[in-house]
């Protein structure tokens, strides 16, 4: 009886091993069926972080209505448009259809909580984080300083300062005042 307890210690191994995971598998096992590699379109950024010591930089665009943040080489972080006397606030992250949330844009001397919607941007794929401030608003020179804003599933971004926003505001005030804009359509 002894015999045949010391067989089933050996047996109770190799059951275990026989359970265990298979060897890893060919790449072409692991591809979907019918599964077709496909090329990114060469007008969109390849998405990724920059560099670690990649420094992000202020633009103005050449109608100087508009000024986006980013890193060179790749699509805008941020940007802020003047319409009417009032800034276009633009957070370049995906959204969900229809979701609203307050951004929230810290610099040393201000704190501004700018509620934004799920904005079609003409132009743009998807929807992106939009709200609109006027000009002359005192929470708008939050932009005008280096800071820090964060936005529910949007992540940390961190901005430097720069005089093309600054510029972009103080023309923004001067700019005829209108009435509010109003969100592209969905």
């Amino acid at each position: 009886m002894t015999m045949h307890r010391g067989k089933a210690f050996l047996l109770i191994p190799l059951a275990l091993a026989a359970c265990s995971p298979s060897a890893a598998s060919t790449d072409s096992d692991a591809a979907p069926l019918g599964a077709v590699r496909m090329a990114m379109p060469a007008s969109e950024p390849i998405p990724g972080r920059p560099v670690a010591d990649a420094q992000g930089i202020w633009a103005a665009a050449p109608d100087a209505r508009t000024v986006r943040f980013g890193f060179a080489g790749q699509g805008p972080l941020l940007s802020l448009e003047c319409r009417a006397g009032a800034l276009i606030v633009t957070r370049h992250i995906a959204a969900e259809i229809g979701a609203q949330a307050l951004f929230a844009l810290q610099s040393s001397e201000r704190i501004l909580r700018l509620p934004v919607d799920a904005t079609s941007v003409p132009g743009m794929r998807g929807y992106l984080w939009q709200g609109t401030l006027a000009a002359d608003d005192p929470g708008a020179e939050v932009f005008a300083a280096s800071f820090s804003g964060t936005l529910p599933g949007g992540g940390r971004i961190e901005v430097s300062a720069s005089d093309v926003p600054r510029g972009l505001i103080q023309r923004c005030k001067v700019a005829p005042a209108g009435p509010a804009p109003t969100a592209a359509p969905e």
